[in-house]
């Protein structure tokens, strides 16, 4: 990672609405709070569901947890479809933009964006681009960069600076050729975990953020949000 580093972004469904606004994308289009993984719950989530956004705190045992998946993954031929867009994170603190860009990036063709924006504009020059190369895409995105900043000083707890150490990170759960993936700016590649559709796409990122919590039972510092069309 770089020595560039930006202010961490809230799990604020408010502040990320106006954010994405802000670069591009139709107000038709937001995220909302998942109150909880039971299927009453997860019924409050408006549809259709496109990606899900998880928050959860980094520790020891995450760590050793994402050396030995990578070890197990690459050991096992691990597969994923040429479609994703996927980015590494070169920024320190960024995790939370990359996660609301994986978001959209991963249903770009459901997702109305307007033309000439931030957003259209960085995806029309990313696209075809390796993840690292993408990461530094976004590094020297003076648009989003700008936009980022003025939404990562806003929302309910008091903004941290660039500086700060956080120990919490932002990963999307996203639905791609009849799978879900997992998509953390940290990972070296895109974590298939199954499949997946359309319909029970929602069900299925429940269950992987199930699996996210049973691996730390002590802590609760776990948000969630999904990115769907609520008009």
């Amino acid at each position: 990672m770089s020595a560039v580093r930006w202010m961490p972004l809230e799990s604020n469904p408010d502040v990320m609405n106006q954010f994405i606004a802000n670069l591009g994308v139709s107000r038709q289009y937001q995220f909302t709070d998942v109150y909880g993984l039971d299927p009453e719950l997860l019924c409050m989530v408006p549809q259709p569901c496109l990606a899900v956004i998880l928050l959860f705190p980094v520790s020891d045992k995450y760590a050793e947890f994402r050396e030995e998946e990578a070890k197990r993954l690459i050991a096992s031929g691990h597969q994923h479809s040429p479609n994703v867009f996927f980015m590494k994170q070169t920024i320190g603190n960024a995790c939370g933009t990359i996660g609301v860009i994986h978001a959209i990036a991963n249903c770009q063709d459901k997702v109305k964006i307007e033309d000439d924006s931030i957003l259209s504009n960085f995806f029309k020059n990313s696209n075809s681009l390796t993840p690292a190369d993408k990461g530094k895409q976004l590094e020297s995105n003076e648009g989003i960069h700008d936009v980022h900043t003025t939404f990562a000083q806003q929302g309910q707890t008091a903004s941290l600076s660039a500086e700060a150490h956080v120990d919490l990170h932002f990963v999307a759960l996203v639905h791609v050729d009849g799978s879900i993936y997992e998509l953390d700016g940290n990972k070296q590649f895109p974590i298939n975990h199954g499949s997946s559709s359309e319909e029970t796409f929602l069900e299925d990122a429940a269950k992987v953020c199930r699996e996210f919590m049973a691996r730390d039972q002590s802590e609760l510092r776990f948000t969630i949000v999904a990115f769907s069309k609520v008009q």
